[in-house]
């Protein structure tokens, strides 16, 4: 059994969390010992295609031709398009139609979380849905074996180091971060991410700001985002609309001790107090950013707890799980 993984637009995708994602199933079929491929011109047995532009399409078609099973992953909604790039709002309801019949063409659709899946199924598609985490290699982000630690040094950074990950949108809170950063001065606030042309102005203003203990330092190497996960004090990720997160992930797994805002993708898997602090409003994340630097709460509860959350979806586990599907599906096929 081959599989085919497929993925458009790889020069955006490489910096987003969809190319992470590719990613991910990559090192996690290797960790299975399924055989896949990246070209859809090779030889294949399912298709399992991670985006939904034309050329996802064609091949989704090229496929169906060919009798080959197809899996579609919900990376992209509706609700996580919006807030993004320039004209998202305005092409949202075009992509939203897209998405449906994209996701209609699938034999399977694979949901990154539960509440993707519901997200999924209210746009009316019936088609099977499984649930597979994009998981995190717990062994990478693992801060104990992880000795380069220079993240600071490089940016000459002293004191407490709040950090967030992502490309810079609304969506993912940004601005939000900028306002918390003007609020806590004798912080600093470090936002890492890869600066896009597409992005609105007022964003692009945000990322010339001015604020003393306010850094953009753009796209990082994998080397130089390990060592901020390792120094940060805090991981923070204000993000209005998220599928899974796998930044969050990471922070979990690297042990640092997660904020997020308080939206339904977290439902049932991140509880406060236990492995995380969830905010609702600016003041919830000013007091909970406090309270971890200062410790008014048990912070090594958080990081231990978290470990487990990111234990429970390591590659190697999700790496099973999709073989398990696949075998699954290929089986039905050749029946």
């Amino acid at each position: 059994m081959k599989v085919l993984l497929y993925s458009e637009g790889k020069s955006l995708f490489n910096v987003s969390g969809v190319g992470r994602a590719l990613k991910h199933q990559m090192e996690a079929l290797d960790l299975a010992g399924v055989d896949f491929t990246l070209d859809p011109k090779d030889e294949y047995d399912i298709a399992h295609v991670n985006t939904v532009g034309i050329l996802s399409e064609k091949v989704i078609k090229q496929a169906k031709k060919r009798n080959k099973k197809v899996i579609v992953h919900t990376h992209t909604t509706y609700e996580d398009f919006k807030n993004s790039f320039i004209l998202s709002n305005q092409l949202a309801p075009i992509l939203k139609k897209r998405l449906i019949n994209i996701y209609k063409m699938a034999d399977l659709l694979i949901s990154p979380s539960e509440y993707t899946k519901h997200l999924i199924q209210s746009y009316g598609i019936k088609n099977p849905i499984e649930v597979v985490s994009n998981g995190v290699d717990t062994n990478k982000f693992n801060c104990e074996k992880f000795k380069e630690k220079n993240f600071k040094k490089n940016l000459n950074l002293k004191g407490p180091l709040i950090l967030s990950v992502g490309l810079p949108f609304e969506r993912k809170g940004i601005l939000d971060f900028y306002k918390l950063a003007k609020e806590l001065p004798y912080y600093n606030f470090v936002w890492v991410g890869a600066k896009l042309n597409v992005i609105p102005k007022r964003i692009k203003k945000i990322l010339k700001n001015e604020l003393p203990n306010l850094l953009f330092p753009g796209f990082l190497s994998d080397e130089m985002l390990m060592s901020a996960f390792c120094e940060a004090d805090i991981f923070l990720f204000p993000s209005y609309e998220e599928n899974e997160g796998i930044v969050v992930l990471e922070a979990l797994s690297s042990k640092t001790p997660l904020i997020i805002r308080d939206i339904p993708v977290y439902n049932n898997w991140l509880k406060h107090g236990e492995n995380c602090l969830k905010s609702k409003n600016l003041e919830d994340f000013i007091n909970n950013i406090n309270s971890i630097i200062n410790k008014n709460i048990n912070v090594e509860k958080l990081r231990e707890n978290g470990r487990k959350i990111a234990e429970e979806r390591d590659l190697k586990i999700i790496g099973l799980k999709l073989k398990k599907i696949y075998g699954d599906i290929y089986e039905k096929k050749e029946k």
